[in-house]
């Protein structure tokens, strides 16, 4: 199956969003209908182009076809094989745009498929969903025709697959079948016919993607590997099997085993691997070095790279490529666009532009021409150096009051049940209480006021009315519909992990460095470079306003320090847990702070908890020990009558709930509206203790769903969860949606909370009747 091939350059992917979030408004643009299906497909024709001249010029040998997708790449897949959910009852072969995008946002017909965290990123993906009906009789051209358009500008395409392995795996199996693998007889034809059409095409190499080998696979998974590729290899491109965001070494064998012309490895995430790989390397295979780190956006010392790859280049000669660790996609487009930041800490850091230069300075180096990128090198190791001197890094007080903390600081005064009591007696909330997660819909208004503030077009007290006038207007929304627990709406806030960090010591913030987490839905994650610390009150003036407002509780709202960690791109000179306590101890300051203030009722969101958990089951204890413990430390300074809220989304809780029950926050908020309450089964095998709000709405969809259905998944909830513990609340924040579906969709969740309490009420009169 190998065949000679020289050394390359390349990526596993680039962004696809643009510089300036070009995709992005491009996507909002048809959806409101101010721009045509065309105009779409030509802005989406121009990134695609752009991205791979950026590559040509950088210098890699093959430039990346198929990483583009006009919504998530899983569901490119199922649009490329024909297999999208039959329930949609789509012609797939003429499958529109307009279908693709009802599969992922859902129409009034339509719920939108489920959505779930890509491994342990914060990108999401559609979740497939298999039936016994699931069809793959093949889908759209878009593939080949965005194929043909690399060929046509001469560039040597790679083409980038999801492999059919991992594509059953990551979807959920419905309708009655036993187990996705009983679709694989059918998948595999599928895959053939695909990769048949690419080999025709004249495509040289397919990176076929297989990231659940980083995942502790059943051995029926393992498996289905060698026949499945046995059976692609007979008419396809050259392979490149593709592994990443963790160690594969303990498949080394079967991976050896595999009719594979190249293997890639995440040398990143999991260098150790490397080894049990090289021990019985196969002759002739290429090696694809991860090297350079597609998660982070800390400049690479080449200089160490160089070093370790020196020997891998001996043994290997031209069959050793140098690529990033995985796909660009989760790291912004381009430095070129950041005027804002200090000159030092710009030499820190790599975007995925620059990260293609990486890629190619480090072949260079090995093939013989480290005179072309010396410059290259030396600005490398100048920038390496003056980070690890910087005095932007450290903070003794920071570290001297982490190194003072006692265990006790992470318990709360009393157990929930005697907690519960007093938060009873002073809230009086109604059964099956009401709230919102936090954030109301961002206007562009409001987007623009924030804007002029942060650029000094309007002074601080104009800005203040401004917001201020916003907090009014949701405080009467919120009122006027009868929510009972309110939430201010969050207008000053650009992003849930943005706003505090860039009130916090130790945060960095670029101008452009956007990144997308789910179709058009773009973050700008600030990256943490040296110790954390809060300076002064972050929200606490907002809060008093807003309860001001109202007699009815107020909920104080911040972001957790697993999610500001895990949303944030991470110093990697110490332990992540060191980061997240650090953070934990500032927010710990701004729970006090708003509980003097009289908040009573604090949300800490954690929705990327159980996204920081390792891949590995075997690591997960020590990373859950230090999660639960900074959730605590934020947590638990404050008295019993204090309500602690936490919010967590788009994840599978079950397999953690030990640990979730251990935060012991006093009421807990997921998603469940997608999954049709799935993910609530295991609260209720577990006997989760503490009050819970399954969501009964999917925010991500603008879809306003009927009070009958809402009622339907709280009768649900009611199986799993005691009534006195229930309370009611979309999946997740409001920000992207607009007013009027916003004020629909609440309005329908007010009536059916209190459909459910009439009926609760018929139901205990009847039983009092029954026992008198």
């Amino acid at each position: 199956m190998t065949h000679p091939t020289p050394s390359r350059a390349h990526v596993l992917g680039f962004p696809r969003i643009g510089a300036h979030r070009e995709l992005k408004f491009a996507q909002e643009a048809y959806w409101s209908g101010a721009i045509t299906e065309a105009s779409l497909r030509d802005t989406g024709s121009a990134l695609r182009q752009r991205h791979w001249a950026l590559q040509q010029a950088a210098g890699l040998d093959l430039v990346c076809v198929g990483d583009f997708a006009w919504y998530d790449q899983v569901l490119n897949t199922l649009a490329l094989l024909g297999a999208l959910p039959t329930r949609f009852g789509f012609e797939t072969e003429q499958l529109s745009l307009a279908d693709y995008f009802v599969a992922a946002r859902g129409n009034p017909q339509h719920h939108a498929m489920e959505m779930t965290k890509w491994f342990d990123t914060n990108y999401h993906y559609l979740v497939p969903e298999w039936t016994a009906d699931s069809r793959f009789d093949g889908g759209v051209d878009w593939l080949f025709e965005e194929l043909a358009e690399a060929q046509a500008l001469a560039h040597t395409p790679k083409v980038t697959l999801l492999g059919p392995l991992s594509l059953l795996y990551l979807g959920k199996t419905k309708g009655g079948l036993g187990h996705s693998l009983e679709l694989l007889h059918k998948l595999i034809p599928a895959y053939q016919k695909v990769l048949s059409r690419l080999q025709q095409a004249g495509v040289e190499w397919l990176q076929i993607d297989e990231p659940i080998l980083a995942l502790d696979l059943d051995q029926q998974w393992l498996n289905a590997f060698l026949p499945s590729y046995t059976a692609l290899a007979q008419q396809a491109p050259k392979l490149l099997l593709s592994t990443y965001f963790e160690a594969v070494d303990e498949h080394a064998s079967l991976i050896h085993s595999l009719p594979l012309d190249g293997v890639h490895l995440d040398l990143v995430r999991a260098p150790q691997q490397l080894a049990a790989f090289l021990e019985n390397w196969p002759q002739g295979r290429v090696l694809s070095a991860g090297v350079i780190d597609g998660r982070n956006i800390w400049r690479a010392d080449l200089s160490s790279l160089l070093k370790q790859l020196q020997p891998l280049q001996q043994q290997l000669g031209d069959q050793l490529w140098i690529s990033s660790s995985c796909s660009l996609l989760h790291v912004p487009v381009d430095l070129a666009a950041e005027t804002s930041l200090a000159p030092e800490t710009l030499s820190w850091l790599a975007f995925a532009t620059q990260k293609l230069d990486e890629v190619v300075a480090l072949k260079l180096a090995l093939h013989g021409n480290a005179e072309a990128v010396l410059p290259q090198f030396i600005a490398a190791q100048t920038a390496i150096a003056s980070r690890a001197s910087s005095a932007r890094i450290h903070n003794p007080v920071v570290q001297k009051r982490l190194a003072e903390v006692r265990s006790s600081d992470a318990q709360r005064q009393h157990p929930f049940s005697q907690r519960i009591a007093a938060q009873q007696q002073r809230f009086a909330l109604p059964l099956f209480p009401t709230t919102s997660i936090g954030s109301f819909p961002q206007t562009a208004l409001i987007r623009q006021t924030r804007a002029a503030y942060k650029r000094g077009a309007i002074k601080h007290i104009e800005y203040l009315e401004a917001m201020r006038a916003e907090i009014r207007l949701v405080v009467e929304a919120q009122e006027k519909i009868g929510i009972d627990v309110l939430v201010h709406g969050e207008p000053e806030r650009n992003d849930m992990v943005e706003y505090f960090g860039e009130q916090l010591w130790g945060y960095g913030f670029s101008l452009n460095g956007w990144v997308q987490s789910y179709g058009s839905r773009c973050v700008k994650p600030p990256f943490i470079y040296g110790d954390v610390y809060r300076p002064e009150a972050m929200t606490v003036a907002w809060s008093e306003y807003a309860q001001s407002l109202s007699d009815k509780p107020m909920k104080g709202m911040l972001t957790g320090p697993v999610t500001m960690l895990q949303w944030s791109f991470v110093r990697d000179d110490q332990p992540r847990q060191t980061t997240a306590l650090q953070i934990a101890l500032a927010l710990r300051d701004e729970v006090q702070d708003l509980e003097r203030a009289g908040i009573g009722m604090i949300q800490i969101d954690e929705p990327a908890f159980r996204e920081g958990l390792p891949l590995k089951r075997k690591d997960w204890a020590a990373y859950l020990d230090w999660a639960v413990r900074a959730f605590k430390l934020s947590s638990a300074g404050v008295s019993d009558e204090t309500q602690i809220h936490t919010h967590m989304c788009y994840s599978e809780f079950n397999d953690i709930l030990p640990w979730i029950a251990a935060m012991d926050a006093d009421v807990i908020t997921i998603e469940t509206s997608r999954s049709d309450m799935e993910l609530l089964a295991g609260f209720g095998d577990f006997a989760y203790p503490n009050d819970i709000g399954p969501g009964v709405y999917d925010i991500h969809s603008p879809r306003v769903p009927r009070v009958s259905e809402m009622q339907n998944l709280l009768q649900k909830a009611r199986s799993v969860i005691p009534d006195a513990r229930l309370w009611v609340n979309p999946d997740c924040g409001l920000k992207t949606r607009a007013w009027p579906e916003t004020i629909a969709a609440l309005e329908h969740m007010v009536q059916a909370a209190k459909l459910l309490r009439a009926s609760a009420s018929i139901s205990e009169e009847a039983e009092h009747a029954d026992c008198c």
